[in-house]
């Protein structure tokens, strides 16, 4: 079977394939995209939905707003529903570190442009008085949103297909090598791939790709729980979230109760399985709970997890490879690549056309595993369950 040509290839059709396609086919440019399920379907599109500023990262606050702005107009831009809801987040303290975490945040975030509010316990019963529990205090932050998670990347793969980007879901890469100043792609249905820019954003499997390229990293895999109930009447309009993930919940526009919940799961990476261990759903019940008691009556509908890519400094790769002109990464979003996808597409796009991108991206390097990295086991333990704490050799 003959190659066929593009100037971009992109290996992995999550949210950040599918919209650095888009943003890519939006500039002119031909873009194959190479799935080996469905976009989608592996991470980006099992996740909670939430579009979260507070609590993040300082080092993604200009990514993270440059993605907001483009979420407030994301549904126009691609001309369908992703359920796009500014709801509101509540970050809730739960004891006296939480509530010094989030008041330093509340005065590190302004010089970036985000403002939130901090509530003590008297005005949290004012304005949420069935919350329950051990709750300090909170912040507030009006400009955080939610989607369905599940909608978003196959909307930007309709949009970048009717601009001419080439999706393919189903088919395979199972090789990569290097030709003249570009790659050639061989897929497992016998088709080819030549092209002169790469990207990686495989997710989990991104690891792989970038140590063929002689850059290895400590990615590893892990799977967020989500669960849902039955629809109960409306009783809450915004996200409600402590501070140290321990338990998040929704309400959804149809009234059902979506929560989740560290720490994260164990997978088969190796055959890209997961599951929700059944002791999973009784800890994230029991905390949900804690805090809302009078929904103690609900059924619960059903639970799921996916396949996380994950490093120990809870940061992504994002950028040009340091050992092969023309290639890109950005995998191992660490349970944050949903708020920021957007903004990461847009940015990879600049990065493959103009060689720049205004966003400060460079501390998401690569470059960065070029020595050990030494994991924070006590940051750590609240996120992923104690055997993959063993497997990454936190220390």
């Amino acid at each position: 079977m003959s190659a066929g040509r593009t100037d971009v290839a992109i290996i992995g059709g999550g949210l950040i394939g599918c919209a650095t396609a888009y943003y890519l086919a939006r500039r002119g440019r031909r873009v194959v995209l190479l799935e080996r399920g469905f976009v989608g379907g592996v991470s980006s599109g099992v996740n909670f939905g939430n579009l979260r500023l507070q609590g993040r990262h300082l080092e993604q606050m200009p990514l993270a707003l440059r993605a907001q702005a483009l979420w407030e107009g994301l549904e126009a831009e691609l001309g369908e529903s992703v359920e796009f809801w500014r709801q509101g987040h509540l970050f809730v303290a739960l004891n006296e570190q939480h509530a010094a975490q989030i008041e330093a945040f509340h005065h590190e975030c302004r010089p970036y442009g985000l403002e939130t509010e901090l509530l003590d316990r008297h005005r949290i019963a004012e304005r949420w008085p069935w919350l329950r529990g051990p709750v300090v205090s909170a912040s507030w932050s009006a400009r955080d949103a939610t989607v369905n998670s599940r909608l978003v990347s196959p909307a930007y793969a309709r949009a970048a297909r009717a601009l001419g980007a080439d999706i393919r879901e189903g088919v395979e890469m199972t090789a990569i090598a290097r030709e003249g100043a570009g790659f050639r792609l061989a897929c497992a249905d016998g088709s080819e791939v030549l092209c002169d820019v790469l990207l990686n954003s495989a997710g989990a499997w991104g690891g792989a790709i970038a140590e063929q390229f002689g850059e290895p990293t400590p990615v590893f895999a892990a799977g967020p729980v989500q669960l849902i109930t039955e629809a109960t009447g409306r009783f809450l309009e915004n996200v409600i979230h402590a501070v140290d993930g321990s338990i998040i919940f929704r309400q959804t526009q149809r009234g059902n109760i979506l929560i989740a919940g560290h720490p994260r799961v164990p997978v088969d990476f190796a055959n890209r399985r997961s599951r929700v261990p059944p002791r999973k759903l009784a800890t994230n019940l029991a905390r949900m709970l804690e805090l809302a008691p009078h929904l103690s009556h609900l059924t619960l509908l059903r639970s799921w997890t996916g396949i996380e890519g994950y490093f120990p400094d809870m940061i992504p790769v994002i950028g040009p490879s340091r050992t092969t002109p023309g290639l890109f990464h950005a995998f191992g979003f660490c349970g944050h690549g949903l708020q920021i996808g957007p903004a990461v597409g847009m940015c990879l796009a600049e990065l493959i056309l103009d060689g720049r991108t205004p966003t400060p991206i460079e501390c998401f390097g690569i470059e960065r595993f070029a020595k050990p990295v030494t994991a924070d086991r006590a940051h750590l333990a609240a996120e992923f369950e104690g055997t993959l704490l063993d497997k990454i050799g936190a220390s």
